[in-house]
């Protein structure tokens, strides 16, 4: 048996419990396939988008929708090292990928203010156009369960703002293209379990100097991101289910015992119907 069947194996087997159920809940729940769908797997080359497409490949073959799938990866400047690194990945694991080209770390280079945010928006602008181009009309990203409730807790100690990271989005500038986070129940430590389990190497973050962000291990370091992960850890020291309770407060809101709020660019307070 190869090495991708085992893997493939495993994850409906071994893994069925903490990651292929939990993929296949957040595709159910908020209902992020339907039939005659193309989606563009985006993978970055980390863990998180490497386990999607696996899960993706699994769910096409056992599931019960039609649709199609494109791997897509691109290559915002990659050193020539962490390039080879995702095609052999992919090579490893079965995944058929389609690389396209970029030149967004160069540009990303020249920007001081607020580099990696200005990084994420054109690589997703560059990944809409990609996909729209393979007749794809859907996206789908690796963003997992801590980073939905690391978004919450970054939203209100930094940002002042009560927010989370959507399962699925409508494409505001790329009009009948959507986003889908299959990935949104499923844990990190999952993830981490499972690549530790068959010894498997990924890229630790997607940028042009990755090597420096080795020494971090598989949360990446020096950011913001990283110190919600500390804080969160910590507080499931003192109550485990402090995660699952953190993800639920951004599906339990009383707007009756909110100040205000915004909808559709449209603020609201409380004074307005008192």
């Amino acid at each position: 048996m190869e090495k991708y069947e085992e893997i493939e194996r495993a994850l409906i087997k071994t893994y069925r419990k903490k990651i292929w159920n939990r993929f296949t809940k957040g595709i159910r729940e908020y209902d992020m396939i339907q039939n005659g769908d193309k989606i563009a797997v985006c993978m970055s080359g980390g863990k998180d988008s490497m386990l999607m497409a696996k899960c993706f490949q699994e769910l096409k073959k056992h599931g019960k929708i039609e649709f199609d799938l494109v791997f897509l990866v691109m290559n915002p400047g990659y050193t020539e090292i962490n390039k080879q690194k995702i095609i052999d990945n992919a090579n490893l694991l079965n995944i058929p990928i389609t690389m396209f080209e970029t030149k967004i770390f160069d540009v990303v280079e020249e920007i001081d203010d607020h580099p990696c945010y200005i990084c994420a928006r054109m690589r997703r602008g560059h990944l809409y156009k990609k996909a729209r181009e393979l007749g794809c009309n859907k996206i789908a990203l690796g963003h997992h369960f801590d980073d939905v409730i690391e978004t919450i807790l970054m939203g209100m100690l930094y940002g002042a703002q009560m927010q989370t990271m959507m399962p699925k989005l409508h494409s505001t500038f790329h009009p009948g293209m959507e986003l889908i986070r299959p990935m949104y129940f499923v844990k990190e430590a999952d993830i981490i379990a499972w690549k530790n389990k068959y010894d498997l190497e990924f890229l630790q973050c997607a940028c042009k100097v990755t090597e420096k962000c080795m020494p971090c291990g598989d949360i990446g370091g020096g950011s913001k991101r990283e110190e919600m992960k500390n804080l969160i850890k910590e507080l499931r020291h003192k109550y485990e289910n402090i995660d699952i309770n953190i993800f639920r407060s951004a599906q339990n809101v009383n707007l009756d015992t909110i100040i205000s709020y915004t909808r559709k660019g449209e603020t609201h307070h409380f004074l307005d119907e008192y």
